[in-house]
């Protein structure tokens, strides 16, 4: 047990909080599950392990069970991709006193759970990064305008007085700057033990980028980049690994490249097989338009694998710039892609920098700062 494992055990024995309901938008096995939801795992199984009893109240996934015990805490999956939101706050205004847990945390991935309203306790909400033109690009027209004015400007008001975490100091001016919520905390994530060096690096160059086939992430610009690095570096590859809505145009603009002997587009895959990738990479990538902090990025530098990645707030944090990889602006990624592929020292040295950043992000760590904040809610 490490030291930030019994300073958590600790606090929690004398915190008075014994119950936490979590409120989220997608569950861990949801298709479309990223970076946000791995979080709120790691998290929250830490948590229980220390003793805390947890229910996190989520959406349904299509074919899967609508109760299920994970890691030792609950899931309950009810209600729609967006009927969610309504049905959260309308349980949580007529519930009963008696029947409320003793603290709620609230992931606050878009569209609020205006956990304020219902729940007067101690309570800690959970904001990874501004959604901003994300609305247009997942909803366009009206309903993408109606997210974006409650983000920014309906639903801040009655946070005003709520404690707000964020992955990066990035994000913590965005959500400053746009939100105009003042009480924000910066709790950086974890790595898994699980990435860490070994394996056999690839013999020829190889690029590997990790994340939801959505529009955000913007996959098709991506691999126009690619195109371009192949050009130039007629030996790279490039692998593709993720799930989403756009899988089927993706295949369909590798195809126009004429690029499926170079570009391997994979679904999800296994731990240990990511682990097998970022260690055979000679980098890994985003073009990401919206990062709360770039998960992909620091998991693939603890591999000892450096990133290019574009300049935006979460990457800004993920990646120290110069030392385990480069940010850029999205026109120059394909250019720095070319030049460190082509420069053996430097990409030693970036190799060396990663390692030396990832080793000082522990899930640990993050578990106890932020039952900290929870603590000292109200």
């Amino acid at each position: 047990m490490s030291k930030d494992e019994r300073e958590l055990a600790e606090l929690v024995k004398g915190s008075g909080i014994s119950s936490i309901g979590v409120v989220a938008w997608r569950d861990l096995d949801d298709p479309e599950a990223g970076g946000s939801e791995l979080h709120a795992d790691e998290i929250l199984k830490r948590w229980a392990a220390a003793g805390l009893n947890i229910e996190s109240r989520t959406s349904r996934v299509p074919s899967r069970s609508q109760r299920v015990e994970r890691n030792g805490y609950q899931v309950n999956r009810q209600g729609g991709r967006y009927l969610i939101f309504p049905s959260v706050v309308f349980r949580g205004l007529i519930s009963r006193r008696s029947h409320r847990p003793d603290a709620v945390v609230e992931i606050w991935n878009g569209m609020p759970f205006l956990t304020p309203l219902w729940h007067h306790g101690r309570r800690l909400v959970l904001i990874h990064h501004v959604h901003g033109e994300m609305w247009q690009m997942t909803l366009p027209g009206l309903l993408g305008r109606i997210g974006w004015l409650i983000e920014h400007r309906l639903a801040p008001p009655f946070y005003r007085r709520t404690v707000i975490s964020t992955l990066s100091k990035s994000s913590r001016m965005e959500i400053e700057e746009y939100m105009r919520l003042r009480r924000v905390e910066v709790v950086p994530p974890g790595i898994s033990p699980s990435f860490c060096p070994g394996g056999v690096r690839s013999e020829s160059p190889m690029v590997v980028a990790v994340g939801r086939l959505a529009p955000v992430k913007r996959f098709d610009l991506l691999i126009k980049y690619f195109a371009e690095v192949r050009e130039a570096v007629p030996s790279a590859t490039f692998v593709l690994i993720g799930e989403g809505h756009l899988r089927t145009d993706l295949e369909d603009l590798i195809q126009h490249y004429e690029a499926k002997e170079w570009i391997t587009l994979v679904g999800r895959v296994s731990d240990s097989e990511l682990v097998d990738l970022y260690r055979k990479a000679w980098l890994v990538t985003s073009v990401s338009l919206r990062e709360g902090w770039g998960m992909s990025l620091t998991e693939a530098a603890a591999c000892g694998t450096p990133s290019v990645a574009t300049d935006i707030a979460g990457h800004r944090d993920a990646v120290m710039d110069g030392v385990s990889g480069i940010l850029v602006d999205e026109e120059h990624v394909a250019r720095t892609m070319i030049e460190v592929l082509n420069d053996a020292q430097r990409l030693s040295q970036l190799r060396s920098g990663a390692l030396k950043y990832a080793e000082t992000l522990t899930w640990d760590s993050a578990a106890l700062k932020l039952f900290r904040l929870l603590c000292n809610s109200r």
